[in-house]
């Protein structure tokens, strides 16, 4: 690739240009403390919450794209310039961005000058430290001057961005020793302070914004760097920045590093002050403290290296495709860990100020990381439950910093308790820790009113069946997992959000055939738990509903050829061959397969075969087709998008992996891996400059067949495809999934593919799963060794704790 390429010795993936067609990002932290670093330095940082707790600012949608970071500016003899090449946009003799797990290295060399900045969270801090590396590769002394920059959010990022009558009077800095503090709004509401600290003497400082630049200038022409001389400014209102200046002498062939530290700290309420004015210093102090040298911020560099290291030694592939090796190995996990940590707020496309943690989005989040951090994990479905109502319905979103359910969407998206079902039967195989079952759960955040989770799933059960249609099917709410799809919305006014406003249609006639599959598939993940738990008479309620809504989805939802997607409010089929337009969407074929639906008389069949022959393309499975090419005010949002795009048509690649499942379903693992590889980044070398964002991330959406430019994605990053393109491959193709009594072995592979080995940590005891596969078509589990103990069927027992397990599968 001329952009970049994957080393996967080192689990980095290089970038050597500067120029890529969209920023591509890393995200540095694990735990509280979080940054967006695209390869270019920019981005920002914020403690817990981007909305409410961001450290630093960006902007997004300007131009040029990418404004704002953690940046430093070199003048070398009056030539000025950038390790990241941005923000001072200065050609570079050499550049290279390396991406890696939980950390980022940056490098540019210009005039026998080489500057490498590693930015990097250590475990547990709330703080960023960057390891900078200055080395004169000449055979002469250089005498230069480094500047870094960072410009202060004022905490709340979208009063940041809009109340500037107070905003512009409010700024607040200190400057102690090597140490700036932003201390804005302390004096009042606040008892949290951010600080920026160099470990080396101050040439001079800069905390106002318009001294740094002067007010004509942008980023990539500071004044103060520019004429080489610091003004020392202090930021009364106004924008408040941070910018050390230190004067470097290097020797030939010396090199020297500095510890720069980005960080939060809070103090107690009658903690706050160190005299009257002066904010106390003592938590920034002792952090600092904690990275004074480059050995100490390399030894916790280290720490966040091992600790992915521990983490991805939870799963690993050993086959004979590198591709996939790299993608389930190492970059789909760490994806799956970001979406964890963020659900959709914030990154590239995503604001975060906006969406919070999604109800929906962190259930389904889950299943990529249970089996990487099980009590993280544990405590999230915990929170998640707690934003639920006795009805089982739920807040669509809750806020990170207060987990309290965001009542300016509010709820009434008639999927979201369904998913809750699926984190936890997920959760309990995989741990088998069914204590979780027992926990008391607030309903709506209300301690006084508590139920047991179990409690809470028996509600989201009931909850779809306690609203059903006339045809027998679930209604869908403001909206089913396609927040697009707006049957009850009628929208006429551009100012009206489509999925917050019900505005015309009452809700009781436009049903959802998507939930009706997931009601079936999710039911007997249920149906399982409640058996496994001792409660009979509940799982053979559930399972006679589970029968009820399947004989209704094939009575009422099947249109001759695929499942229909929906009937809108007045009654009328959505996805149908009746239909002008959108007559086939993905969900509905995806989910009633996965549930067995058609499995027994061909419906599967016919559905998966319309799948491949009208929604299937060179990039991927499109949403829907044909797309809609005029407003249809009877479905709202998604016939307002362009032919091809998001939910019109496009690749939603979170549902292509529902449609893998499907093809496993009906032993066509040839259908299975095609559209796995479609999608998969690691496959896909040949189309990134087509694709724009990050070729080892997946994206929400690119560009289907109908597009005006098909294969161009877009929002990378914090998407469901992550958790369930890792959950297929892992557990219905690799087919190593974990079941209440054990590890179920029911791989579904393609011919010729070699499949050598799979390490998997279960319950606290080690796997070595090695196939052997008696033909090139060999599919079907024919015998099981464990520690050379043949077992009867294809469950391998758990075993204990601590035990090193060898298990022999043979495929005939």
């Amino acid at each position: 690739m001329s952009l970049g390429y994957f080393d996967d010795q080192r689990r980095e993936y290089v970038i050597n240009t500067p120029k890529t067609p969209y920023p591509w990002i890393n995200y540095l932290g694990n735990d509280e403390f979080f940054s967006l670093l695209s390869n270019t330095a920019g981005g920002y940082s914020f403690y817990k919450d981007a909305k409410f707790r961001r450290l630093t600012r960006f902007r997004y949608n300007n131009v040029p794209v990418d404004t704002g970071g953690k940046y430093f500016y070199i003048n070398d003899g009056g030539c000025v310039w950038s390790p990241a090449w941005k923000p001072a946009r200065t050609d570079l003799d050499s550049y290279e961005c390396r991406h890696g797990l939980g950390y980022s290295t940056i490098e540019g060399q210009k005039q026998g000058l080489s500057a490498a900045v590693t930015y990097f969270i250590p475990m547990g801090e709330n703080a960023e430290v960057q390891i900078v590396r200055l080395k004169n590769t000449t055979d002469q002394s250089k005498t230069f001057k480094l500047y870094s920059f960072v410009e202060w959010c004022l905490w709340n990022a979208e009063d940041d961005g809009a109340n500037f009558q107070r905003n512009f009077s409010t700024g607040e800095v200190e400057v102690e020793d090597s140490v700036i503090y932003h201390k804005t709004e302390y004096r009042e509401r606040r008892n949290h302070y951010a600080f920026y600290s160099v470990n080396a003497p101050l040439a001079g400082f800069e905390t106002d914004r318009d001294t740094f630049l002067d007010n004509s200038n942008g980023f990539d022409h500071p004044d103060v760097v520019y004429a080489n001389e610091n003004q020392n400014s202090i930021a009364h209102g106004w924008s408040p920045i941070a910018s050390h200046c230190l004067e470097i002498e290097l020797a030939a062939g010396e090199e020297r590093e500095l510890v720069f530290v980005l960080g939060y700290q809070e103090n107690a309420e009658d903690d706050k002050w160190e005299s009257k004015a002066v904010i106390n210093k003592t938590g920034a102090k002792e952090v600092i403290a904690r990275y004074a040298t480059p050995e100490q911020a390399k030894a916790a560099l280290q720490g966040v290296t091992d600790y992915w290291s521990d983490r991805l030694d939870n799963y690993v592939v050993d086959s004979s495709d590198e591709r996939l090796n790299r993608m389930v190995n190492v970059w789909n996990q760490y994806q799956c860990m970001v979406t964890f940590n963020f659900s959709r707020s914030a990154s590239f496309f995503e604001s975060g100020i906006g969406r919070g943690m999604g109800f929906r989005d962190s259930n389904q989040d889950l299943i990529g990381v249970i089996h990487l951090e099980p009590e993280r994990a544990r405590q999230r479905i915990l929170d998640i439950a707690a934003t639920q109502f006795e009805d089982g319905s739920a807040y669509h979103q809750y806020q990170p910093l207060t987990k309290r359910g965001n009542a300016a969407i509010g709820g009434n998206f008639n999927d979201d308790p369904l998913w809750l079902i699926q984190s936890v039967t997920q959760y309990t195989k995989e741990t088998g820790d069914f204590s979780i079952l027992d926990v008391q759960v607030p309903f709506n955040n209300d301690e006084n009113n508590t139920g047991t989770l179990l409690a809470h799933l028996k509600a989201s059960f009931n909850h779809v069946i306690n609203k059903l249609g006339p045809h027998g099917l679930p209604l869908i709410g403001r909206a089913d997992w396609n927040d697009c799809l707006n049957l009850n919305c009628f929208s006429k006014d551009p100012n009206e959000s489509f999925q917050t406003t019900e505005n015309k249609g009452d809700g009781k006639v436009a049903e959802s055939v998507m939930i009706a599959g997931m009601f079936v598939y999710f039911g007997q993940d249920y149906a399982e738990l409640c058996k496994e738990v001792g409660d009979n008479a509940e799982a053979d309620r559930a399972l006679t509903e589970i029968t009820r809504m399947s004989d209704a989805i094939k009575q009422h939802g099947w249109d001759g050829e695929w499942f229909l997607r929906a009937y809108d409010a007045a009654g009328d089929k959505v996805g149908s061959k009746e239909c002008d337009e959108g007559q086939i969407f993905i969900e509905s074929q995806g989910f009633c397969v996965m549930a067995g639906v058609g499995l027994e008389d061909g419906k599967a069949e016919a559905a998966l075969n319309s799948v491949e022959e009208h929604l299937s393309c060179d990039y991927g499975v499109s949403l829907l087709y044909p797309a809609y090419t005029e407003y249809k005010i009877n479905l709202g949002e998604i016939s307002t998008y362009p032919q091809g795009y998001k939910e019109n048509g496009g690749i939603f690649c979170h549902n292509n992996p529902w449609i893998m499942i499907a093809e496993t379903k009906l032993g066509r693992p040839q259908k299975a891996w095609e559209y796995y590889t479609k999608i998969a980044p690691a496959y896909q070398d040949d189309k990134i400059e087509l694709h724009k964002t990050e070729p080892y991330v997946y994206a929400q959406m690119i560009a289907g067949k109908e597009a005006f430019k098909p294969g161009e994605a877009k929002n990378s990053w914090l998407t469901g495809t992550a958790a369930w393109n890792f959950h297929t491959i892992a557990e219905h193709i690799l087919g190593v999934k974990p079941s209440y009594k054990g590890l179920l072995i029911d791989p579904c592979l393609p011919a010729d593919f070699s499949l050598n080995a799979i390490k998997r940590q279960f319950r606290g005891a080690s796997y070595n799963i090695e196939f052997i596969r008696q033909s090139p078509e060999a599919t079907k589990v024919s015998k099981i060794e464990v520690n050379g103990q043949e077992i009867a069927g294809q469950v391998v027992p758990a075993q204990a704790q601590g035990s090193d397990n060898k298990v022999v599968v043979t495929l005939s």
